[in-house]
């Protein structure tokens, strides 16, 4: 079955399983949905704090704390997504025992719910954009591009771990380790023009680089997204998409023995 027959077989399946992720995650929280926006805006202000006045970043165009939340805003939500899918499964055992309906929606719904978080918490980005006076070009609609190649690649990175914590569950206690290096490995707090031309090839290779480096360059500098490198990102998203997919639908049939 595909991912669009899916949407619309199931969509009201698909939004009763999104609503009730985002009503779990806060209902136990004082601030609620509000933690949603603070969470991202506390998070930038120590960073920017640590790396703009201890640390001393060098100038990068923009003030740096709205530089380092347009690329903490798009990460964000991408970490929450494969955290959150890992346990997709695994905390949906009695369901996945008791009837049958495409076990990938359980997975979408997640994805889902960290993008209406993500929704959320541009509302501190507008503030910022306004606050700074950085001004607006027609450029932005490649935002919209940008954020499918960001869902493709999240969705297939999330049904590998969904599948994959299912039979063998140290990988949901591994996966925060391994996000963590990610990050650092990524121009989320930092400008890859700070490394040397000749190591630039490596950001080309990781398609979260080129996807946070793309929202910055038609955002904060109004220009165009390095097209080639953004090519190459969907390319790989969909590959990963389409392989991990497959293996998804191919194990479907154990996964209510094993939970």
């Amino acid at each position: 079955m595909s991912i669009f027959r899916v949407f619309g077989q199931y969509r009201e399946l698909l939004n009763q399983l999104t609503m009730r992720e985002i009503k779990q995650r806060y209902k136990q929280s004082v601030l609620g949905y509000a933690w949603v926006i603070l969470n991202p805006f506390f998070t930038m202000l120590v960073m920017a704090f640590v790396f703009s006045i201890i640390m001393r970043i060098p100038d990068l165009g923009v003030p740096y704390p709205i530089y380092l939340y347009a690329g903490l805003l798009p990460w964000t939500p991408f970490t929450n997504s494969l955290t959150s899918s890992a346990n997709a499964l695994v905390g949906n055992a009695g369901l996945l025992s008791k009837i049958y309906f495409p076990r990938e929606i359980f997975v979408l719904s997640t994805i889902l719910a960290k993008i209406v978080d993500f929704l959320l918490s541009c509302s501190i980005f507008v503030i910022f954009m306004i606050y700074y006076q950085v001004p607006l070009s027609w450029n932005i609609l490649w935002v919209i591009p940008i954020f499918l190649i960001q869902q493709i690649f999240t969705y297939g990175l999330s049904l590998f771990l969904a599948a994959a914590n299912l039979f063998y569950r140290a990988i949901q206690y591994l996966l925060s380790l391994i996000l963590l290096i990610w990050m650092y490995l990524t121009p989320v707090i930092y400008a890859t023009e700070f490394f040397p031309a000749k190591y630039q090839w490596i950001f080309k290779l990781n398609p979260m680089a080129v996807i946070i480096n793309a929202y910055r360059k038609v955002i904060l500098a109004q220009g165009t997204p390095n097209l080639q490198s953004l090519g190459i990102a969907l390319g790989v998203s969909v590959i990963i998409l389409a392989i991990t997919y497959k293996l998804f639908k191919k194990a479907e049939g154990v996964f209510a023995d094993i939970v």
